[in-house]
């Protein structure tokens, strides 16, 4: 078991943080959060409801900025960036609500994130020459998240653990350095969740993954690291079995179901 902040050896951090907090009015969402994130690993970010999780995200994201600290990414100093620009720069998240077009096919769907990480601001939805290749694009990912199969169909139609699916999808579009999932299991039946963690097991080691996960199944076989937050803070970071055996997180969250046979 280690105290957040404490490096592993190996590789520079791909996400650092130094003392992030932010604060709204007089409630601190997030407080003095250390945390190093190594490229290709599988980190989970865990707590109960109020912990700070999501916040954290958004502050890392670019959603808003930290009102202390620090937030390095390849490190690059983009505390002060804006979401778009952290984007750019390999950095991509899925939401706790769904951001899809639900009147459009997966296909569209997809083909509209690939359009969207091609450079320049106005650009017409048919490029001539290039369609062509955007919509292979757009069906090689529906094909790595499972979809092959879904292409046509309305993603409104799709069931919840297909939307997820989709969402992932739409997410690699810009083949992303570090991808952070936020609860991606939320809602899904027990085989959808199934499909999710075999998913999110085949993703390339290139991708560094970041996910904040309710589902302890899901969290605890996905990622080889966990930071467990608490009222703001980071209280404890380790594997997933140090996180099983640790008293302090079976007091705050995981239960009895979780402790060591």
């Amino acid at each position: 078991m280690t105290v957040a902040g404490t490096e592993p050896q190996g590789a520079e951090p791909i996400l650092r943080l130094r003392g992030v907090g932010r604060r709204f009015g007089g409630v601190h969402a997030v407080r003095d959060v250390d945390l190093d994130v190594h490229p290709g690993e599988r980190r989970a970010l865990l707590g109960p409801n109020g912990a700070g999780k999501t916040t954290l995200f958004n502050v890392v994201s670019g959603e808003f900025p930290p009102t202390a600290g620090r937030v390095e990414l390849f490190g690059r100093d983009v505390t002060t960036m804006p979401a778009r620009t952290r984007a750019k720069l390999g950095l991509t998240r899925t939401f706790q609500t769904s951001r899809l077009f639900l009147g459009l096919t997966v296909e569209d769907n997809l083909y509209l994130a690939v359009l969207g990480v091609r450079g320049g601001h106005l650009r017409p939805v048919r490029l001539p020459g290039r369609d062509g290749a955007l919509r292979k694009r757009a069906r090689d990912l529906a094909a790595r998240v499972g979809l092959e199969d879904r292409l046509g169909t309305v993603v409104g139609s799709l069931s919840h653990g297909e939307q997820r699916q989709l969402e992932v999808g739409m997410a690699r579009a810009g083949d992303p350095k570090i991808m952070m999932l936020d609860e991606p299991a939320a809602g899904l039946s027990r085989g959808e969740r199934l499909a999710l963690t075999e998913l999110l097991l085949t993703l390339e080691r290139d991708v560094t993954l970041v996910l904040i996960e309710h589902d302890m199944d899901v969290a605890l076989r996905v990622a080889e690291r966990v930071t467990m937050m608490h009222d703001g803070r980071v209280i404890v970071e380790g594997t997933p079995a140090e996180i099983r055996a640790n008293q302090l997180v079976h007091d705050l969250y995981l239960g009895s179901r979780y402790t060591d046979e």
